[in-house]
């Protein structure tokens, strides 16, 4: 099996570097930080706010709610609230079904 080379994950993301990932504004970042109590960024003595990698994820979750599935916000509160786990548990799912999907596509390509 070929040497593969792991991908290096910060500790704690600026975020400017969230935005960037998420492809939103940073101000969407702030607001839904305010928004939803599943997000609490850490701050430096600066004031400004260092993401976990599990904020990421829960901004990500946050995102596809929103953007991809067009739910509101007092909806995605809703549904976060009751059901966090069966929400993390599916968009886990998801995501491993868009690797698997995007190595199928590269493989097609590749042919």
């Amino acid at each position: 099996m070929p040497y593969k080379e792991r991908s290096i994950e910060k500790l704690y993301y600026s975020i400017g570097e969230v935005s960037e990932m998420l492809g939103v504004p940073v101000s969407t970042v702030r607001f839904w930080e305010n928004e939803f109590d599943v997000l609490k960024p850490m701050k430096n003595k600066k004031g400004n706010r260092m993401f976990t990698p599990d904020d990421i994820r829960s901004l990500k979750i946050i995102h596809r709610l929103l953007k991809e599935e067009g739910m509101t916000l007092q909806g995605a509160k809703k549904k976060l609230a009751g059901k966090w786990e069966e929400t993390d548990y599916k968009y886990e799912i998801t995501e491993s079904l868009q690797k698997v999907r995007n190595l199928l596509m590269d493989l097609r390509d590749n042919i």
